[in-house]
């Protein structure tokens, strides 16, 4: 790992609600960053590592169990927002429809979200639920950083080499995205992820 510094108010994230509907959400005010990806690229594991929580978000073997937006409170001001992920979860047609159309209309509308997280497994990375949300941030115009989660399962090269790949595939694509390799288990990149969220949430850390 490097020697930036991680960020104690991660540490802090408490739950404080999960909902099926975007007017069931907190009052649209303060900071929100997003966390979305395919069911079983390691999002919770991701959440768990960058809060330095075991089990703030559920960890599953079975993909898609999260199927509402959860929201997590860092403080009064800053939440984060774990988002179903339906990219290979067996679900009814109807309710991938209506988390379709729901989460388009939270990335079009909630004036609070400063970011979107999106989580890709290294080894299998922009499928097309990835594009789909990488697609809805250029829409919407919002930030993105990239997290290629698992990277422990790569060498570092490769893992490198990977990531430089990837890269080239979103210019191509224009999609407008920071990258980096990512290990939930190992807790590597904690400290970079927690940069982008200190921007995004405009916190200054130069204590």
């Amino acid at each position: 790992m490097s020697g930036q510094r991680e960020n104690p108010l991660y540490n802090k994230a408490v739950y404080l609600t999960s909902a099926h509907r975007l007017d069931q959400l907190p009052e649209d005010l303060g900071f929100e960053v997003a966390f979305a990806g395919r069911s079983n690229a390691g999002k919770s594991t991701a959440i768990n590592a960058i809060t330095n929580r075991k089990s703030l978000a559920r960890t599953s073997k079975t993909p898609g169990r999260t199927q509402q937006i959860v929201q997590f409170e860092l403080d009064p001001q800053r939440r984060l927002a774990d988002l179903p992920g339906y990219g290979y979860a067996k679900v009814a047609k109807s309710l991938r429809r209506h988390w379709q159309n729901t989460l388009d209309l939270y990335f079009q509308s909630r004036a609070s979200l400063r970011g979107l997280i999106v989580i890709m497994d290294i080894r299998h990375p922009l499928r097309e639920y990835d594009c789909q949300l990488l697609a809805w941030t250029r829409m919407a115009r919002l930030p993105c950083h990239v997290l290629l989660t698992k990277a422990d399962k790569l060498k570092r090269g490769p893992g490198i080499n990977a990531m430089q790949t990837i890269k080239k595939q979103m210019k191509a694509e224009q999609f407008n995205a920071s990258v980096q390799l990512f290990s939930g288990t190992r807790r590597e990149g904690v400290s970079s992820v927690h940069q982008v969220l200190d921007t995004w949430f405009e916190l200054n850390c130069q204590d």
